[in-house]
């Protein structure tokens, strides 16, 4: 009888002692945020302006600032440069963290990695996959609340020359794309909130925008999560940095149909603005490009629909653009410049994306251009990726940056839609987030 009071009693140490653990761990994560906040900040300090966030990350904490790629798939990080964290761990080959990155190589020291990307300059190098301490904010949606942390929030450490080309003072750069190790899918497993983010560029060197992880309210003077309209996300079965087929593109795609200026509809080779079997085409929406890039015809067609609407006569263009005007030659209103409208139509007539002045114009002193690119008549193999930010445009239209901002954006990776408003219609703009804390 001594054996099973002996098994009896052990069994009952292990469970106080598991129940102990379990307890604690509830304890310690007993505040599950529903969303998170992170502040975004325009940066103009390298010649590609750069949007940068900035999270807290390793043990101690040692905040990081980051470039913000809207497509990226993962969080990559320079840990050349003084990277220590007694909290930082190696992802061993053959773990389930490994598999979350999809291909990935094995070191000698059996250590998991793979290929990083500075979708700045294009560069890539080959690093380790590490897992360490993330520390970000959460929010009611009003303001920023109390700090919550991702015990072994998954990153590849990236090197010295990595890095160049990024802004001044970033280690690395913050991918929210369609992946599972983007930091909106690690946030929403971490908290178990809905799979949604929203992004929100200033336009400004002084105010901030803001990323929200997780569902509205989104509060920027209004919730804005009440007017947005919705478009469904189209997914690119080949990778756009790779070209790898069978590989899909982690990047974010919304179907244009149709392009029209002042109301009208602007005559197009439609088939471009389908993505074809080797993922060249359609329409794809970056925060590293700077300005929206257009292969040629489309641009010299929307370029020449827009000339005739403004009816002011050209001016020398000033790279990167191609169509500019005096600035005395355009009036200015609370919208920005009186310029007529570019419409990009979705899936139906209703549904449209409008680029008003103060997104499609770009003011260089006494001149002010189109603020959109001619990516060349063969987007595959164009460089005008590299020059302009990002990769190469196997794209047919890439929504930059410029023409994001104060557009909110709500990415629902669930249901697979997003969701747009110019906050220039509600009177209010990306940096009326109120961070200052709650907590």
């Amino acid at each position: 009888m001594l054996v099973p009071m002996v098994v009896s009693v052990r069994f009952f140490i292990l469970c106080s002692f598991f129940s102990f653990i379990i307890s604690s761990s509830i304890a310690h994560t007993s505040f599950r945020p529903k969303a998170l906040v992170l502040p975004l900040t325009k940066d103009v300090s390298s010649s590609i302006p750069q949007y940068i966030t900035k999270i807290n990350q390793r043990t101690p904490l040692v905040p990081v600032k980051l470039t913000v790629d809207l497509g990226g798939g993962y969080l990559w990080v320079n840990c050349e440069d003084g990277y220590t964290s007694s909290t930082s761990k190696p992802a061993r080959c053959g773990s389930a963290q490994c598999s979350l990155f999809g291909l990935y190589g094995c070191s000698g020291d059996k250590v998991c990695g793979r290929s990083a990307t500075n979708t700045i300059t294009g560069l890539s190098t080959y690093g380790d996959i590490h897992g360490d301490i993330v520390s970000v904010q959460s929010t009611n949606g009003n303001n920023p609340g109390r700090v919550v942390s991702v015990p072994n929030f998954l990153f590849i450490c990236g090197s010295n020359s990595l890095q160049n080309g990024l802004a001044s003072g970033v280690k690395g750069i913050a991918g929210l794309g369609k992946t599972k190790v983007s930091l909106p899918s690690q946030f929403s497993s971490a908290f178990s909130f809905k799979r949604k983010f929203a992004i929100c560029l200033s336009s400004s060197t002084s105010t901030n925008g803001v990323i929200f992880f997780g569902d509205g309210p989104y509060n920027l003077n209004m919730d804005v999560s009440k007017v947005l309209t919705f478009t469904p996300l189209i997914t690119n079965h080949v990778n756009t940095v790779s070209g790898f087929l069978g590989e899909p593109s982690v990047e974010y795609f919304i179907g244009v149909k149709s392009i029209r200026v002042s109301g009208k509809k602007v005559p197009l080779n439609n088939t471009l603005l389908s993505i074809n079997q080797n993922g060249i085409g359609g329409t794809k929406i970056s925060t590293v490009n700077p300005y929206t890039v257009l292969e040629t015809t489309i641009y010299k067609a929307v370029a020449d629909a827009f000339v005739k609407a403004v009816g002011a006569q050209t001016v020398a263009p000033v790279a990167p653009f191609g169509t500019c005007f005096a600035t005395k030659d355009i009036g200015f209103s609370r919208m920005g410049p009186g310029v007529p409208s570019i419409d990009l139509v979705l899936q139906n007539k209703e549904v449209v994306w409008n680029i008003i002045g103060a997104n499609s114009m770009v003011q260089l002193n006494d001149v002010i251009c189109l603020g959109f690119v001619d990516a060349g008549s063969n987007p595959s193999t164009s460089k005008v990726g590299f020059v302009m930010g990002g990769l190469h445009p196997m794209t047919s239209i890439t929504i930059g940056a410029h023409q994001l901002e104060n557009n909110f954006l709500q990415f629902d990776l669930a249901a697979s839609r997003l969701g747009f408003r110019s906050l220039f219609l509600e009177h209010t703009n990306c940096a009326n987030f109120n961070f200052t804390s709650s907590a």
